[in-house]
């Protein structure tokens, strides 16, 4: 008997243990990966909903350092020292606190990102870098706490936060040309045909020197009889870019025949486009 109270005892513990209750979080955990030129950047915090509520100089007081989210550190890294408002933050992992005002906002990068919530004592050895932005008003109401990356290109990013109608904006700029001239660089010194083409194409997006990046794509086809039809066209942007309308002209119709034999629709559709184009002028 004894045997089988203690059986049906571990049995009823067992079922507790597997039958745990679960239920939607108030404030939702958010993850985000976000590469900006060759930087990537991570966030990782928690989404409080307004559900009703006044937001800003209400629910989170204006004149107080706040959390920006809910539960524990809002989190923000970056792989690459970037450039905010002049001032060079390290690379890493930091929390991101704010102090929220009616006219202007300060944000701040704090080294130490175990808190729940504030630290239970503000240590300003502990603040990498501190700005202040101006908040935004949205013509539209943003129900759900808000931080994600925006207004990418190859050298800036931004840090955006929005709640309610308030949208605030922190740029920041990535080292992309100097690690991407680093990678040509090396991978120059015994270059495969991608290895000139992806060169030639940065300089191309990026606006370099356009003979330099023509003398790469041009490298990166070495004469072979059926390049590829999208090292073609990048040649082609290239030549455009210097002026020679004519030789742009016939690399395009080169690259155009590939694409139609690998029947590539967009690439045969750019080709027609650009040659259309250029023909004109």
């Amino acid at each position: 008997m004894k045997r089988i109270i203690i059986t049906a005892a571990f049995f009823i513990a067992t079922l507790a243990i597997e039958a745990q209750v679960k239920t939607p979080q108030a404030s939702p955990k958010a993850e985000i990966e976000q590469v900006v030129g060759l930087t990537q950047v991570e966030l990782d915090y928690s989404r409080p909903t307004a559900k009703g509520r006044g937001v800003f100089g209400e629910l989170v007081p204006y004149g107080k350092v706040w959390r920006t989210g809910a539960n524990a550190n809002t989190t923000v890294s970056f792989s690459d020292d970037v450039v905010i408002d002049g001032k060079t933050l390290k690379k890493g992992k930091y929390a991101l606190y704010t102090l929220p005002k009616a006219d202007s906002w300060d944000v701040i990068f704090y080294t130490e990102t175990n808190n729940w919530g504030t630290p239970q004592k503000w240590d300003d050895s502990k603040v990498a870098l501190r700005t202040t932005v101006k908040p935004e008003t949205l013509g539209r109401k943003v129900e759900t706490f808000t931080i994600t990356v925006n207004n990418i290109d190859n050298d800036f990013g931004s840090l955006e936060i929005s709640w309610e109608k308030t949208l605030i904006a922190v740029k920041f700029g990535v080292p992309t040309q100097k690690a991407a001239m680093k990678s040509i660089e090396d991978a120059l010194a015994g270059p495969k045909a991608d290895d000139y083409f992806s060169a030639a194409q940065y300089y191309y997006q990026s606006g370099a020197d356009m003979n330099k990046a023509l003398d790469w794509v041009n490298k990166a086809i070495g004469g072979k009889p059926e390049a590829p039809f999208w090292y073609l066209r990048l040649k082609s942007l290239i030549q455009a870019k210097l002026g020679d309308k004519k030789g742009a002209i016939e690399t395009a119709k080169l690259s155009q025949a590939g694409a139609e034999k690998e029947n590539n629709a967009d690439y045969v559709k750019m080709n027609k486009d650009s040659i259309l184009e250029w023909s004109k002028k």
